[in-house]
């Protein structure tokens, strides 16, 4: 391997808290699966060749003498040590600090709140947020790193020493080549490793898929000694060609799945997968997954995403967000373009053409992933949406020309099902609808529980009308956009305006005119009690348990998305609520006898009865408390 000078003054540092905290969950968590080292260190090490190809597009002299990028892994037994390394972009002394002593990423702190001291769950966690070169510790209780970033002198190279405790050390060293080379001193029982045969089953299994050679030294049966001996050579192990470049018929599904693992550094299996190669207009291709589980960060706004991009096989760029619409942003995947300049930029990216043909193209082939999912593959499709239904449904706002696929993808509980699963399609609904029902209903609450009890719930629980039970946050937003389907307006059972008069009978409209006579004189007594509190008073025939419930109008923001927005920290309008009381009730006829020096109480309480069961904050609950135990102690 590379030779370098004794370090020089060396420098001992501290690792970043969360380190030590992820180095002794991965030890004690993944030790199981402890050969994933192997798999990271090299996919780290084409991760920097390929970061050198990109900047040698403009400075071709980081190429030094060295064009042929390469990685290669070596060991040796008397040392006990394995040896990966490249020819790639290196790293200076502030990289090694910045990238072996700390996690630089959003959302750490979320993360380790996650964790939950459980091997099994930790290890699937730990997976999800990527373990890479910390993944070395597994398996050594010392790990060495030496480096020297392309284009700097070599009396500027690094050493960086650490056992995995607490602390490491860096010092200037020289090496003349360019790279980084990372030794590992195997732990006493990790000798099997120690093997040329392990190693390529290892590098076979994991890293077939690197578009780059991975190297290891070429043996030979030496007869007289009978044992195998080096040559001198070296030779790759793997097909050293991108993965993405080659016939669907040549790929198995395990090199898919470890070809997903590379780029998404995830510790799973994907869910899904598609493949293509796009011709017409613009040429590109593309391999794009659907991870099982979401990753850690995946609403942290600040959080890079998005897919590999490539140009013609050259690498170009990690989380190109444009060629994927937000909503799809748990995808990963490469796409690799015939047409994009190799120097594009973010800033191209934004503004071509053939980017937006490429998200277009690439959006309509994962929604058909995901349509045959749905169809064919129930089960991974009700996994993929108890992940990643909320971030979907951002897609119906957000993608117009695709809402009506994207709209048939969606899921949901209902009053047809007593759980709180979400597996109800609005093709589903509509298959179920009552004769002369023209809607789908549905009602939006801050939990499931708060939307199956709605008191506006009633009238349909008794014709037997399902209503879709919504409680994502993301729910109001969406139903901002979503306004029908398949011919059918989508309604709210909350909105005051709700025409159920096509549903009712003969005897109900009857009985809907009389009790607005009857109940004249009571609604205009609760009118001018809660004056400056509701809109207006009314008697509905939509309750059945409860005495009274409030509404907005048709076109009016709802409460819950007024909530939604406070909590939020948004101004939202103030909408003064509809008191709708049922006049069937005992409560509303014990109100309508009483004196007139009770009435303002007993007015109130109704109201912010109605508030609570709508799940609103009341302005003034020490008041609601105190008329309320006035009236139980005079009743």
């Amino acid at each position: 391997m590379t030779e370098a000078t004794e370090p020089q003054t060396s420098e001992t540092m501290g690792f970043q808290a969360e380190v030590k905290q992820l180095l002794h969950l991965m030890i004690h968590s993944l030790y199981s699966n402890k050969e994933i080292f192997l798999r990271e260190l090299v996919s780290n090490a084409s991760d920097a060749c390929d970061k050198l190809r990109f900047e040698a597009l403009d400075k071709p002299e980081l190429f030094e003498s060295d064009p042929n990028l390469r990685v290669r892994v070596d060991f040796a037994k008397e040392a006990k040590t394995i040896t990966v390394s490249d020819n790639g972009i290196g790293m200076s002394r502030e990289d090694a600090v910045s990238n072996l002593g700390t996690i630089a990423r959003s959302g750490t702190r979320e993360f380790f709140s996650q964790l939950t001291g459980d091997k099994q769950k930790d290890a699937q966690l730990i997976g999800q947020f990527g373990v890479g070169f910390y993944s070395s510790f597994i398996v050594a209780d010392k790990v060495t790193v030496r480096s020297r970033r392309a284009g700097l002198p070599s009396s500027e190279a690094i050493e960086w020493v650490s056992d995995g405790q607490g602390e490491f050390s860096i010092a200037n060293i020289d090496k003349a080549d360019r790279g980084t080379e990372i030794v590992l001193h195997l732990r006493a029982d990790e000798e099997e490793l120690l093997s040329n045969w392990k190693l390529r089953e290892i590098l076979r299994r994991y890293s077939d898929h690197i578009s780059l050679p991975v190297e290891m030294p070429k043996e030979e049966w030496d007869e007289e000694k009978s044992e195998m001996k080096r040559t001198g050579d070296w030779e790759a192990v793997n097909q050293a060609s991108a993965l993405w470049t080659r016939s669907k018929s040549d790929i198995t599904e395990e090199q898919y799945k470890e070809f997903y693992k590379h780029v998404s550094h995830d510790f799973e299996d994907p869910l899904a997968w598609t493949h293509n190669r796009v011709e017409g207009r613009s040429e590109y291709t593309q391999l794009l997954f659907v991870p099982k589980r979401a990753p850690f960060d995946l609403w942290d706004r600040d959080a890079k995403r998005g897919v590999k991009l490539y140009v013609k096989r050259v690498f170009i760029m990690d989380d190109a967000e444009q060629l994927l619409p937000s909503y799809l942003r748990f995808v990963r995947g490469v796409i690799d373009s015939a047409d994009l300049p190799l120097n594009v930029s973010r800033e191209i990216l934004q503004e071509s053409r053939d980017v937006r043909t490429i998200r277009e193209g690439s959006a309509k082939r994962i929604l058909s992933l995901l349509e045959d999912l749905a169809e064919n593959r129930k089960e991974d499709y009700a996994t993929f949406w108890a992940t990643f239904g909320q971030v979907l449904k951002e897609g119906t706002g957000e993608d117009m020309a695709n809402q009506e696929r994207i709209a048939k993808l969606l899921r949901f509980a209902s009053t047809h099902n007593d759980s709180d699963v979400q597996d109800v399609s609005l093709t589903d609904y509509i298959g179920r609808m009552k004769e002369g029902q023209d809607k789908i209903y549905y009602v939006t609450a801050e939990s499931y529980n708060a939307a199956k009890s709605s008191p506006h719930l009633e009238i349909f629980r008794k014709k037997g009308i399902e209503v879709l039970l919504l409680w994502d946050r993301v729910d109001e937003w969406m139903l901002s956009h979503l306004r029908e389907f398949d011919g059918k307006s989508l309604a709210s059972v909350a909105k005051g305006g709700l025409d159920l008069e096509a549903l009712a009978d003969e005897e109900e409209k009857k009985k809907q005119s009389e009790v607005a006579d009857t109940f004249k004189p009571l609604v205009e007594r609760l009118t001018k009690s809660l004056d400056d509190k509701v809109k207006e008073v009314r008697v509905t025939l939509r309750l059945v348990d409860s005495p009274a419930c409030v509404v907005v109008d048709e076109n009016e923001m709802s409460p819950h998305l007024q909530r939604l927005l406070q909590s939020a920290g948004q101004q939202a309008p103030v909408v003064k609520p509809i008191l709708e009381i049922n006049p069937d009730h005992s409560l509303i006829k014990r109100i309508e006898q009483a004196t007139d020096d009770q009435f303002d109480d007993w007015a109130f309480l109704l109201l912010d009865q109605a508030l609570l069961a709508d799940g609103s904050q009341l302005s003034d609950p020490v008041g609601f408390v105190k008329r309320m135990n006035e009236l139980l102690l005079k009743g």
